[in-house]
């Protein structure tokens, strides 16, 4: 119990670092920097948190950015700043990078050696988890504004 907060711990502490970086390079206002390194560090280790205990990484990862969305939503109305401010800056700490790598490396080795059964089959895992991984990101941070702002008029 002790080993498994000690990683969260360290996850959350490594995943502050990215999402901080990204809104700092969209110019969020200093004040609200620290809002974004919480919840990249949430968001990441509550994803681990719930791979550790068997839930798959697109699941996990869509229930937590749909808890950063709610999350973001209840401080954009307390600070009068948009939403996503602090949602997309706090779920970039979860873009699938080494799968869309994998799967990149994959592709431009079939293209350099050739077709092989293996080769192919990593381009479609890891690129097939790459996209599935974004979708539930992109949904996780769309749903709540879709449950809260249903019924009010677009115009």
């Amino acid at each position: 119990m002790i080993e498994l907060l000690y990683l969260l711990l360290e996850d959350a502490w490594f995943a502050w670092i990215p999402a901080v970086g990204f809104a700092m390079v969209f110019n969020v206002p200093r004040h609200m920097l620290i809002y974004c390194a919480i919840g990249g560090a949430l968001t990441h280790s509550s994803r681990f948190l719930l791979m550790h205990y068997g839930v798959p990484i697109e699941w996990a990862t869509f229930i937590v950015s749909a808890n950063m969305g709610f999350l973001g939503l209840y401080w954009s109305r307390k600070h009068l700043i948009p939403r996503p401010v602090f949602t997309v800056a706090s779920v970039i700490p979860m873009i699938p990078g080494s799968y869309a790598f994998t799967a990149m490396i994959a592709l431009v080795e079939i293209n350099t050696t050739g077709y092989s059964l293996g080769l192919m089959q990593l381009v479609t895992e890891n690129g097939l988890r790459t996209l599935f991984i974004l979708t539930a990101l992109s949904f996780g941070l769309a749903l709540p504004s879709i449950l809260i702002y249903r019924g009010r008029p677009i115009v």
